[in-house]
């Protein structure tokens, strides 16, 4: 089975989507499933795993109607407060929705770069173990420092970090980031999605060698157990559209065998998000 396991849904709001700027104004407009479908079907993806844009639990409720709805969405990444002081009895009340599978902070635009590794934080990745949710991580790459401490204290918690962590692809810098990558690589709780790299590259610009670099790091240090693919739609559009983000990935792993090929682009994110 061929999963897409990074997209998003919105019904734009220009109050609540205040993130999507005027140089993004293409995504300034709603983003459903029927929007989707024709393009999975097209690229040859079974289904999808939808993740959270806002974060409120409203999100959670309007992504979960969809995954209700529709049955090539496989599993939902939702947003949850993790310093809540009944954290455990909000993971407890997701239990009934069989297609949430787990939980996404936006960790990149906070002051404090080290958020993660606040006590109260910690307390509630903590609670989600019991729980068996997964965890994305959205990061910039002065943040992975503070990954391999984070993910450390719980060897049993299922994490991946989202878009390569954002390298800074458009001005080929690598060095520093491929360092704290390959850091946090050595942990084995830990994956990473192959997703967002036209957006961190020239958008206008960009080259397939451009990737190739930052690719190869990934696979180096992660292995094709541990890597998944993500479109990003439709952010990629940003950057070309769904096909040009499949087709990238695919050229690059298209000397990979066959079963390397099916990890990256299904089974590893079935593993991972108990699909």
């Amino acid at each position: 089975m061929r999963i897409d396991a990074h997209q998003h849904f919105w019904k734009f709001d220009p109050i609540r989507d205040s993130w999507i700027t005027d140089e993004m104004a293409l995504l300034k407009k709603d983003f459903l499933p029927k929007h989707l479908q024709p393009l999975l079907i097209e690229n040859n993806f079974d289904g999808c795993v939808t993740i959270q844009s806002d974060e409120s639990e409203n999100e959670n409720i309007f992504q979960l109607n969809h995954a209700e709805k529709y049955d090539f969405i496989k599993g939902v990444v939702g947003w949850i407060d993790l310093r809540a002081n009944n954290i455990e009895e909000k993971l407890s009340y997701y239990e009934r929705y069989k297609k949430l599978k787990g939980f996404r902070n936006i960790l990149q635009h906070k002051k404090k770069r080290n958020t993660m590794l606040d006590p109260e934080f910690l307390k509630g990745i903590g609670a989600m173990q019991s729980f068996n949710y997964t965890y994305d991580i959205l990061i910039f790459p002065d943040q992975l420092k503070f990954i391999k401490q984070l993910v450390a204290q719980f060897p049993n918690q299922k994490f991946v970090i989202d878009h390569l962590a954002k390298p800074n692809i458009k001005n080929k810098k690598i060095d520093e980031w491929k360092k704290d990558i390959e850091q946090v690589a050595v942990l084995e709780n830990v994956y990473c999605k192959i997703s967002g790299y036209t957006t961190e590259a020239d958008l206008q610009h960009w080259k397939q060698e451009d990737f190739i670099p930052y690719f190869d790091v990934i696979v180096n240090a992660f292995g094709v157990e541990r890597i998944l693919f993500g479109s990003d739609w439709p952010v990629c559009l940003l950057g070309g559209n769904y096909n040009v983000a499949v087709n990238i990935a695919k050229k690059y792993f298209s000397s990979f065998s066959k079963n390397e090929q099916h990890k990256i682009f299904g089974n590893n994110a079935i593993e991972f998000y108990n699909l």
